[in-house]
């Protein structure tokens, strides 16, 4: 495979000179890359070899009655309808933002594409938080869905509404040429062309939606997540819970499969830039701007509205009260100490993959990626469930420690970090390596010297999504942390249990200011691969 080049830089290098780079990394600096990834790979396949290990130790006797039951249906039913439901609605919404503030006349665009990103900032559980305490008797499949959608259909919008600002006009143009009307060559032409950013979109929210605990149990309704913490915390490790982890995981890989399959094989890339000129604007009458100015308004009020107001009237409500430092400032505490902790843990076990994904391409590389993957699409609570049964019977000294939460932070988030990684190193030419360990360096110091300097923002940036989604992280954190740890996100669930919402408040604001700096990441990451 052919070594990427970053864009601009033309590989005027001979041939054999570029093989006797490759020689000098693989003979060098290959051996212990390649351990460290297959190790790091290996500890991701822990949750899969979980899912395994129970269906076989359990037994055909004990796994059929405990699997084809009502219960299992049930939940099954439940999870389906959800998921179903609430991702054609976010595709729907999502997709519609995104041609609004994209690529059309929309007064305010800017500022609207800024509130369409900022609902991410908002915990999901936030949002139920919300909900329950504006109308309490919200339950069932229906608040699941509305609570799910205004919470999620940012990650419909973001990778939409950056593919619509890269596609090339010209190719509307010849549609246009053709007689196509300007709803047939949406239909035709664009919506064609944003299938992987639809298909990626929708393949987040699914399992966001498999994953999820607090945003469901906080409404009643019930989804495997949901039954299976109830199960481990009534049986502790019993073989129901880990029964029902086994089919969520299921559930998520045939999500995946589900995913890559509606991807397709068609090629989307261009060569060239494209028309050097701006998008096509739909130009909208006055009836439809006022129709998408209150599908615009409706939108934020929902899902920024309700959180920021429902706050605002416990924290006024409360008074200065609320505000108990005493735990407030150590849960902030312990929350900024995992997050660092974690983020720089899976930042550094994301180096050797990152470099050898980019320095040794191959079939063993793509494999030991996947790993990396399949496991970070899991639920936390299955991922937090393999971690207790592993602890427990093979390393106990761990077990219900601060390391045990590390690994699963670990687990979940590293492709965070891989990814922006990968393309921070991919912008560090080999051919300096190799200088620094001609001058005598060692490998790892020439990869510490030179390459991870120069990728230092892209690590810096995948080690702020890690940071900020452990901030938010519930489930794992719930099981495994050890007794006494109170995060932002535990001590919230703590006092909404005791339904001590103003209580409950401060905790919410401090994870929602905790997470404004990911919501500015993502839309100026959008912003910067449209080009802009």
């Amino acid at each position: 495979m052919p070594e990427t080049l970053p864009a601009g830089i033309t590989d005027t290098a001979p041939a054999h000179l570029r093989r006797r780079s490759r020689g000098l990394f693989a003979s060098r600096g290959g051996a212990w890359v390649t351990g460290l990834s297959v190790l790091v790979s290996l500890m991701a396949l822990l949750p899969i070899a979980f899912v395994i290990g129970v269906y076989l130790d359990t037994g055909w006797a004990t796994l059929v009655p405990l699997v084809f039951r009502p219960r299992v249906g049930e939940l099954l039913v439940n999870t389906v309808l959800l998921v179903v439901i609430t991702v054609p609605l976010c595709i729907v919404l999502g997709v519609t933002l995104a041609w609004l503030t994209e690529r059309t006349n929309l007064p305010g665009r800017r500022a609207w594409s800024l509130l369409a990103t900022a609902p991410l900032a908002v915990p999901a559980f936030v949002h139920s938080y919300a909900w329950v305490s504006l109308v309490p008797p919200i339950h069932g499949l229906s608040a699941g869905v509305l609570v799910s959608v205004i919470a999620y259909f940012p990650f419909l919008y973001l990778p939409v509404a950056a593919t619509l600002r890269r596609l090339d006009p010209a190719i509307e143009d010849v549609a246009e040429s053709m007689g196509l009307k300007p709803w047939a060559v949406f239909l035709r032409v664009v919506l064609p062309q944003l299938r992987l950013a639809i298909c990626g979109g929708a393949l987040l929210v699914g399992l966001h939606l498999l994953a999820e605990y607090g945003l469901y149990a906080m409404i009643r309704f019930d989804t495997f997540t949901t039954a299976i913490f109830d199960q481990f915390k009534s049986t502790f490790n019993g073989p129901a819970a880990n029964l029902l982890a086994g089919v969520l995981a299921l559930c998520c890989l045939a999500m995946l499969t589900f995913e890559s399959a509606a991807r397709g094989h068609a090629r989307y890339a261009r060569v060239g830039s494209g028309s050097a000129r701006e998008q096509r604007m739909v130009m909208l009458g006055t009836p439809a701007i006022v129709l998408a100015q209150v599908l615009q308004i409706v939108t934020c009020t929902l899902a920024l509205g309700v959180p920021l107001i429902t706050l605002g009237k416990w924290l006024i409500a409360g008074g200065s009260e609320v505000w108990n430092w005493p735990e407030l400032l150590p849960a902030l505490e312990q929350t900024l100490l995992l997050g660092v902790a974690g983020a720089a843990l899976t930042t550094c076990a994301a180096i050797p993959i990152a470099w050898l994904s980019i320095r040794s391409p191959g079939r063993l590389q793509r494999m030991l990626e996947s790993c990396n993957y399949i496991t970070s699409s899991l639920p936390g609570i299955v991922v937090a469930l393999a971690l207790v049964t592993v602890t427990i019977h093979f390393a106990r000294p761990i077990y219900q420690t601060t390391i045990t939460v590390l690994l699963a932070y670990l687990l979940m988030f590293l492709p965070r970090a891989l990814v922006s990684l990968r393309a921070g190193i991919a912008q560090a030419p080999v051919e300096l390596e190799n200088m620094a360990r001609s001058l005598g360096r060692s490998p790892a110091r020439a990869l510490w010297l030179i390459t991870l300097r120069l990728a230092a923002p892209g690590a810096a940036a995948g080690a702020a999504l890690v940071f900020l989604a452990i901030t938010n992280e519930l489930t794992a954190t719930l099981l495994l942390a050890p007794n006494g740890t109170r995060t932002l996100a535990t001590g919230f669930w703590a006092l909404t249990s005791e339904i001590d919402y103003a209580a409950a408040a401060p905790y919410a604001l401090a994870m929602i200011v905790l997470s404004l700096p990911l919501t500015g990441i993502l839309y100026h990451q959008s912003k910067k691969t449209a080009g802009r």
